[in-house]
């Protein structure tokens, strides 16, 4: 990949990334008309679906947005619950409904969402009894029975007596029936069990039903926490329901009604141990409830030692930036605590702290984000000295031999603690460091790494900063701070972080910063590390700590990617600061370069020749060498390298015309790219391209720098030698050894082919090596570059330029290749040797445009085949080699037949849908009216139809009988098509890869009447021919396959009348006897289902006999019984019985 030059890097063009943020609802129609329309719909079960994932589809629009359905929301719920509380209205009517309400609680939340439902007095019965119909093991309404709960703890917040609406002494009162209920939905295994917890909290802190309940409530719950086992999903329900429930008790209870059961409830909880419990929404809830039952035990104060920073009234902050005046940190207001009171802290509170540090090192996230928020809420209510304690305690989490688990829920708990006030800027001085630390956090676990959510919550931790502290606190850290967030944002390989990083804080050039650097910018890492650091790094403050980020973190990094990445970065930043990266950076990689570890190895190799190559350029701009840039003892230094690895270094060596001429470190290099391109089997597939591709530019670099006497002229020596040697390569028994030297000889420049080129080009492989399809694909490709190498001169010498001497030759073995088909167990391997020969055959053709008319016209021919078969990548290569043939201006391609029709068929805009089948045969299928294309596309088109792939065979045969149908009328050209058919099957009779689908394709036209004009005349010689031709093609076959696809195609034939329908039926009768029984059985079926269609091929006197016959036997007994009735149907037909010959020995 080339280097975008490092002056213009900031102008690469940035990844197009746009907002899906909204401003309004704007179905607001449709959404009417939806719920207007659930009435007369929901019988329909069709409608009813389109319904529900159109409405679905209109809310999920609004689920990172959903604040904007607030002003929607009210006639929407209110349209929806009419249908509930109407009494007329049918269940499956009430069911739709409340999956619309659901749809609507999920995107908005529930918390606003119940605040819509009407909660009147004559609301509960109705809600309650409806409730009470529900089955809660019906898994198809579970909407409805969550959209109830949630209604009927709102009609709970009722300001009267709930024994006042018993007026039935005979029923049960409906205090016990919501309290049944509720408990009853605290052990479902769905949804609804969220919704029962929220009823039981606001049902049993009501005022008339805590004096009975409570109580009540609260043992039952400890009960059932104590003797039910996690073990089943079952008890996992019935835990997940009560732990909710207290945890929203304890929640929404007043202080003093729950304080009395707060130290039993925590005892419980102790005594179960949920933070070793292996359920993570077991572990999640434990915190959640010890948390409240912390809040419980301290009384809601606010910390008056808390800082703060401004008001936390937005009215009051806007007015106050707008007024001349500073804003200064506010103290808290004297009625809100008094200040010598003394806090009471109960000594259950130290054991609360206590399970919320150990949360924030749980495994599972959820967990560890409850922790840290109730770490946060807890140190509010905390005197100054022992919320100072809990800090140095979340410290802790940030040692050395802590988990990643902790470092994340630290981060977690500091941006609560900080944005809640609780960490005092005196605090700083300790946690920024670890902040800065956490922000590169990265720690290689087995193949991969962990730490990417410790930098994201290390981001959220400076994002909370911003926010809470005054500047002029954080001024002695900003640079820190600053450096590492816009690190982060332009250099994390993680995108969620990249994105963290971008909205994290505020530093020196933000607003510029973030315009280039803004939240969808990040979202590309090439873009990150190649654009926007360049830009950044225009920043002085910026620069250098960019640039020692790459070289201490990223260069070593375990992922090959980002140490590439890293490298190019330092090319890019190269000129940002010249001098540092000469005599600091430089200095700093070369150790590295050979450090045992091989990470760092590659990096610092990778980094020392990308940063020398930049440093060349800077120099090369004032008329300088390099070597007044870089000191003697780097370059000493650089020429020692080459025995740890890469061929990169050599390259990028190369190109800064490092002065080593005459140098024998030059003959080591060059044994090195030699070693390199000899060794390539030694290594995975991937891994040997990528060294492959490095080898053979390093080559490239080399020669031109130091393999020239004089510019244009070759080292006589080196010439000979490297010739010589690539082209011995060419025979090695390694098939990547082949490969190799034929794209090393395709590198050289032209001053080392000259007097060479029918050396190189004369290399041919024997038929012993035709399993060598990687070589001949390279060698394909090399022969182009060797041409462009050599350039192009009609009258010049074969041995020097391309010219009239040489170019059939070139032409002839491409084109030859184009016929390489060959199959392994990968499948088509071939494949990529015709993609490569038709790449070649563009860039020879475009290099000497004026070949002669028939190179032009088989090379054209050859494009429209490819382009015409059937794998999709290759039938598009094909295609965009046709158009650029085709569409070429500079130079134009003379001498291509039909040229005009082409045009027509193939415009230029045509390239990107030529990889779809549905978009591609279309076009191809035309080129069957043009002669000269006929035979070519059809031989494509021959194995599409007839291929495996259902939807290449359903597009490709709907084309090709779009195209018969057109012909029907015209038998001139049915004749012409019919005869191109035939030459295809001659020139590739028993060539399975072409006939067996040719077999499938004319059963398809055959049974379609694509050949209805040969019917109306006897014996016609399309249908005489093709029978000689299956006949031959089946003949001593034991392909079951292809004997098949022949039945298909002779029952197809019955329908052209004369002696060929004799014949035709006789080939049938001699497959009824075939040794095979599955193609004896497929001759019978496929010959009755024939019959049944033309029931006036035989005689009406025997043709019931006849198909009872054949439906009735069974053609897998013997040979000998199938044989007799095989010749009873020959004698009643009046055909002669086939006679079986003797093998002639």
């Amino acid at each position: 990949m080339a280097l975008p030059d490092p002056d213009d890097a900031c102008d690469a063009e940035d990844v197009a990334a746009t907002s899906c943020a909204l401003d309004r609802f704007s179905e607001t129609a449709d959404v009417r008309s939806l719920i207007a329309s659930l009435p007369e719909i929901y019988p329909d079960g069709t409608a009813t679906e389109s319904a529900m994932e159109r409405f679905v589809a209109i809310m999920d629009r609004y689920q990172e947005q959903p604040h904007l359905l607030d002003p929607h929301l009210e006639w929407m719920v209110n349209m929806l619950l009419e249908l509930n509380r109407s009494e007329k209205t049918p269940a499956p009517a009430v069911h739709l409904g409340c999956k619309f309400l659901y749809v609507i609680s999920k995107v908005r939340g529930y918390k606003v969402f119940m605040r819509l439902f009407p909660h009147e007095v004559s609301d509960v019965q109705p809600v309650l009894d409806l409730l009470c119909e529900q089955d809660p093991n019906d898994v198809t309404t579970w909407q409805t029975r969550y959209v109830l709960l949630l209604w009927l703890s709102m009609t709970c917040l009722i300001p009267f007596d709930l024994s006042r609406l018993d007026g039935d002494l005979s029923r049960e009162p409906i205090m016990d029936r919501i309290f049944t209920v509720a408990k009853s939905y605290l052990k479902v295994g769905d949804k609804c069990r969220d919704a029962a917890s929220v009823l039981v909290s606001k049902f049993v802190t009501r005022p008339d039903v805590k004096q009975k309940r409570l109580g009540d409530f609260l043992d039952w719950s400890l009960t059932t926490i104590t003797l039910t086992s996690d073990l089943t999903m079952q008890g996992t329900f019935l835990l997940d329901g009560i732990l909710q429930s207290l945890a929203q008790l304890f929640k929404r209870g007043k202080r003093d009604d729950v304080l009395q059961y707060a130290p039993t409830v925590m005892k419980c909880l102790d005594q179960r141990q949920l933070s070793e419990n292996k359920q993570a929404v077991l572990r999640k809830l434990g915190v959640k409830l010890v948390q409240r039952l912390g809040l419980t035990f301290l009384k809601p104060r606010l910390a008056k030692w808390r800082y703060q920073r401004g008001s936390r009234s937005l009215t009051l902050n806007l007015s106050q930036s707008q007024s001349s005046k500073p804003v200064e940190a506010l103290t808290p207001a004297e009625d809100t605590e008094v200040e010598d009171e003394a806090y009471d802290i109960p000594e259950e509170v130290e054991n609360v702290i206590e399970q919320l540090l150990i949360g924030l090192k749980d495994k599972e996230t959820t967990v560890r984000w409850s922790a840290a928020k109730g770490i946060g809420r807890v140190t509010g209510r905390l005197p100054k000295e022992l919320a100072d304690e809990v800090v140095g305690s979340v410290l802790d989490c940030f040692s050395f031999h802590e988990t990643v688990n902790a470092w994340h829920g630290g981060c977690l708990a500091l941006a609560e603690l900080g944005r809640r006030g609780l960490l005092l800027p005196s605090r700083l001085f300790d946690v920024v460091p670890l902040i800065v630390k956490a922000l590169t956090y990265d720690e290689k676990r087995g193949t991969c790494s962990v730490g990417s959510d410790v930098r994201d919550a290390a981001c959220y931790v400076c994002w909370a900063f911003a926010r809470a502290y005054e500047p002029n606190e954080l001024k002695p850290f900003v640079t820190r701070i600053a450096s590492a967030i816009v690190i982060t944002a332009v250099f994390d390989r993680d995108i969620n972080c990249r994105k963290a990083a971008s909205v994290s804080g505020t530093f020196p050039h933000g607003i510029d910063i973030l315009t280039a650097a803004d939240y969808f910018a990040v979202a590309n890492l090439n873009n990150c590390y190649l654009s926007i650091s360049v830009y950044i790094a225009g920043f002085p403050e910026y620069t250098r700590p960019m640039i020692d980020h790459l070289v201490t973190m990223k260069i070593n990094h375990w992922a090959g990617a980002i140490r590439d990445l890293a490298a190019k970065a330092l090319h890019n930043l190269t000129a940002k600061d010249p001098d540092y990266m000469s005599a600091t950076v430089l200095p700093q990689l070369l150790p590295k370069a050979t450090a045992k570890d091989l990470h760092t190895r590659h990096g610092a190799i990778l980094a020392c020749a990308e940063i020398t190559h930049a440093l060349s350029k800077l120099s090369a701009e004032n008329s300088r060498p390099v070597t007044d840039v870089v000191s003697s003892d780097v370059v000493e230094q650089l020429k020692g390298i080459h025995q740890a690895v890469m061929c990169v270094l050599i390259e990028k060596l190369a190109l800064s015309k490092m002065p080593f001429r005459e140098d024998p470190v030059i003959t080591d290099w060059q044994w090195l790219i030699d070693d390199t391109l000899k060794s390539l089997h030694m290594f995975s597939s991937s891994t040997s391209q990528d060294i492959r591709g490095a080898a053979v530019s390093a080559l490239a670099t080399l020669c031109e720098e130091y393999y020239q006497s004089q510019p244009g002229v070759a080292d006589i020596q080196m010439q000979d030698f490297l010739v010589n040697q690539y082209t011995d390569m060419l025979t090695s028994t390694e098939v990547l050894t082949r490969a190799s030297a034929a794209l090393a000889l395709g590198s050289l420049p032209k001053f080392i082919i000259n007097n060479k080129l029918q050396q190189v080009l004369t290399c041919r492989i024997t038929p012993k090596d035709v399993t060598f399809v990687e070589a001949r694909r390279d060698a394909a490709t090399a022969i182009a570059q060797v041409c462009k190498s050599a350039g192009v001169c009609a009258r010049g010498s074969p041995d020097c330029v391309l010219c009239a001497g040489n170019v059939g030759g070139v032409y002839t073995v491409l084109l030859d290749c184009m016929d390489d088909y060959t199959t392994d167990s990968r499948g088509d391997v071939g494949a990529g040797v015709r993609a490569a020969a038709l790449s070649s055959l563009m860039e020879v053709t475009l290099l000497v445009a004026g070949t002669s008319p028939e190179l032009i016209q088989r090379t054209m021919c050859c494009a429209t085949q490819q382009a015409a078969e059937k794998i999709d990548r290759f039938r598009a290569h094909a295609g965009a080699v046709l158009l650029q043939l085709l569409h070429s201006r500079e130079p134009a391609v003379p001498h291509i037949p039909q040229k005009e029709e082409l045009l027509s068929i193939f415009p230029p805009f045509l390239l990107a849908g030529l990889s779809a089948a549905s978009q591609a045969f279309p076009h191809i299928t035309q080129l069957l009216r043009l002669q000269c294309y006929q035979y070519h596309a059809l031989l494509g088109l021959t194995v599409s139809v007839g291929g495996l792939t259902e939807s290449t065979v359903r597009h490709s045969s709907q084309s090709l009988f779009e195209y018969l149908k057109g012909i029907q009328h015209d038998e001139g050209a049915l004749v012409q098509f019919g005869d191109t058919l035939l030459r295809i099957f001659r020139d590739h009779l028993h060539n399975d890869r072409v006939s067996v689908p040719l077999l499938k394709m004319l059963d398809q036209m055959l049974a379609n009447n694509s050949f209805a004009l040969f019917a109306a005349k006897d014996n016609h010689p399309f249908c005489v021919d093709l029978l000689a031709l299956c006949k031959e093609e089946i003949k001593k076959s034991r392909d079951i396959l292809k004997l098949q696809s022949c039945i298909a195609v002779f029952c197809g034939m019955i329908q052209f009348p004369g002696d060929i329908r004799k014949t035709v039926l006789l080939q049938l009768f001699i497959l009824l006897g075939h040794s095979f029984p599955v193609i004896r059985k497929a001759a019978a079926s496929q010959l009755y289902e024939t019959l049944l269609t033309y029931d006036d091929v035989i005689d009406p006197a025997v043709l019931d006999d006849v198909m009872t016959l054949l439906s009735d036997t069974n053609w897998e007994s013997g040979l000998e019984t199938v044989r007799t009735y095989r010749n009873q149907l020959c004698d009643w037909l009046e055909l002669p019985r086939p006679k079986l010959l003797a093998k002639v020995q």
